[in-house]
């Protein structure tokens, strides 16, 4: 059974920094992309950063330049590196993973970590 446990999240004040991680479990299959998604109250779900297997990354215009993604291939982990946050960053993170097995493509999300970016 596939499982993505995210950690990191929290209570942080405006210009503060917090790294989240994602570490996966049971994933019996080829991983192509990890990345993280965020959705704040009220809000749709959106993209922050994908980190493909080969690195290749992509980052959102609202977080660039402060977020940095990260992947770890030998534990099958992402991490996000934020920086300079803002109160709008103020979201649930949830970590997403896309892989294939048997020519079958597959998406698996985490439960989310919950960020509150707040004096």
């Amino acid at each position: 059974q596939v499982q993505l446990v995210e950690s990191g999240g929290g209570l942080v004040q405006p210009g503060g920094s917090l790294r989240l991680s994602c570490a996966t479990s049971g994933t019996d299959f080829t991983i192509n992309s990890m990345g993280w998604y965020r959705q704040a109250a009220g809000k749709e779900r959106e993209l922050v950063a994908t980190v493909t297997k080969s690195g290749s990354t992509a980052v959102a215009g609202s977080v660039k330049g402060r977020f940095t993604i990260s992947r770890d291939n030998a534990e099958n982990t992402v991490y996000l590196q934020m920086n300079s946050l803002k109160p709008e960053d103020t979201a649930v993170y949830y970590c997403n993973v896309k892989g294939v097995r048997l020519l079958s493509m597959l998406e698996f999300w985490g439960q989310g970590t919950l960020v509150t970016v707040s004096s």
